[in-house]
């Protein structure tokens, strides 16, 4: 009895050994740092939703100095996560990326102005100093520019451009006139260095007509070849999409499940809590396909950036609905 006891107790550690080898592996590499506005697929790996895909996923933070194009050329992710600008412009660079999947439906780029410039409509930007984010995120900015037919090199009557970093110093200390914010970031770190609400003035992207798309889902071109590969992504997407969708339903687990995640300790609980709800609103309404109505409409304001446009040429080939088709049909 005893050596049955052993053998089954043998039997079930190789059964649990082959189960964990039987996992396939995937590299995910963000867009920025860990914070809510990836709590999805945080989610998802500590709630097991991964695991129950037979996926084993490793999640790569980014920063100031990654760039998930690059990462992902070089061979560093299965996956990354950036903005269709970036995405679309890397495309044209040589850099093979197509959007698989939408998690984020709605944008939520802001630039946020102290109300003492004497700023209140974009008529009030001419001659104002503006801070973009680089590295990717300057595109929606050009493009919003380019509409509103304002140079972008300082010369009189454009704007002068101030190459922001990933603060808000710049609005705090009036070096500039407005900065980038972000609606579930950037905006309340304004706030909470004791701006009030009522003395800023803050226009978001979407409401000027400049509603490109953000935080999409990317692979390379040549690996969507192999439909075991488009498995394993319709797969992690379907199970990234329960993490958004938990993360909707417990927004303060969420947010905590991603703090626990973060080794650098820089956001508070209450901005993470206060993130995590803002985060919400741009991922509901969304299975993560991407509208190809989106997809359109993001292009055609990048091809209209003037005489130095994002892109300069309609794109082919950069989004696939394979893989979330193919997520509808699993189990």
């Amino acid at each position: 009895m005893k050596k049955l006891a052993l053998c089954l107790a043998a039997a079930a550690s190789l059964a649990a050994f082959s189960s964990a080898q039987a996992a396939d592996k995937l590299t995910l590499q963000l867009k920025w740092v860990t914070q809510a506005q990836f709590a999805g697929y945080y989610v998802a790996k500590d709630k097991g939703f991964y695991k129950e895909a037979g996926l084993d996923v490793t999640i790569k933070p980014g920063g100031p100095d990654v760039a998930p194009p690059q990462v992902i050329a070089g061979g560093g992710a299965d996956v990354i996560i950036d903005w269709m600008p970036s995405a679309l412009a890397s495309r044209e660079k040589g850099v093979p990326l197509v959007n698989i999947a939408q998690p984020f439906k709605r944008s939520g780029m802001e630039l946020t102005c102290r109300a003492d410039t004497g700023i209140k409509s974009p008529k009030d930007f001419p001659n104002k100093t503006l801070g973009v984010w680089f590295a990717g995120n300057e595109y929606p900015f050009l493009a919003w520019m380019s509409k509103l037919n304002l140079k972008t090199d300082g010369s009189p009557g454009g704007v002068k451009v101030l190459k922001q970093g990933f603060n808000v110093d710049p609005l705090l200390q009036k070096q500039a006139d407005c900065i980038s914010t972000m609606t579930y970031n950037e905006y309340w770190q304004v706030i909470d260095a004791g701006i009030p609400a009522d003395k800023l003035v803050v226009f978001k992207y979407e409401d000027q007509g400049v509603a490109t798309m953000e935080d999409g889902l990317y692979a390379m071109e040549d690996k969507l070849k192999d439909p075991a590969f488009v498995e394993k992504l319709a797969r992690f997407v379907k199970a990234s999409e329960k993490g958004w969708e938990w993360a909707r339903e417990h927004p303060t687990e969420a947010a905590k499940i991603v703090l626990e995640n973060d080794a650098t300790g820089a956001q508070t609980e209450k901005h993470r809590v206060r993130m995590m709800g803002e985060i919400n609103k741009l991922t509901s309404g969304t299975d993560g396909t991407l509208q190809e109505a989106d997809y359109t409409r993001t292009v055609k304001e990048l091809l209209a950036s003037g005489s130095d446009p994002v892109i300069t040429k309609e794109p082919t080939g950069a989004w696939t609905h394979a893989v979330t088709d193919k997520m509808k049909t699993l189990k």
